[in-house]
């Protein structure tokens, strides 16, 4: 079978994930804040004491990335740097702020999951190519 580049999967899977980014940057946008912020208040929170590597690790981020997109969260109040128990592990915790944000955010989050989520529901290849195009074409009518 020949496939046409127009159906390659990473140029779909790279096309889905920038639009995918862009609608949810879209949802969050009045709260000040990125899908990538989302992501790590979302860690920190499910993650208590978690160190800055192990973090890094766990959401697939540059170790430097995570730093820089939780500085303006430390900022804002949204998190606050932890205290070691012992040695020097730096860590995060969420504040009562950065909470109160999320649970503004979570029902909007679990919305746009399962619209989402319907796109992209069967899982053979065909399949899974149509739904990366139908993340892709909505968010182009969508923006």
């Amino acid at each position: 079978m020949t496939y046409a580049f127009f159906d390659c999967l990473v140029l779909n899977t790279v096309m889905a994930a920038r639009a995918l980014t862009r609608r949810y940057d879209k949802v969050l946008r009045p709260f000040g804040i990125s899908v990538v912020q989302f992501t790590v208040l979302m860690t920190v929170r499910n993650s208590p004491r978690m160190s800055v590597n192990a973090m890094a690790a766990r959401i697939s981020m540059d170790r430097t990335t995570l730093l820089r997109n939780l500085d303006p969260l430390r900022q804002r109040g949204f998190v606050v740097v932890g205290r070691p128990e012992k040695g020097n592990v730096r860590h995060y915790e969420l504040t009562g702020k950065g909470a109160d944000l999320l649970e503004e955010i979570l029902p909007l989050w679990r919305e746009s999951q399962v619209e989402l989520r319907a796109l992209v529901a069967d899982t053979g290849p065909e399949d899974f190519l149509g739904g990366l195009r139908a993340l892709t074409a909505g968010e182009r009518m969508d923006a």
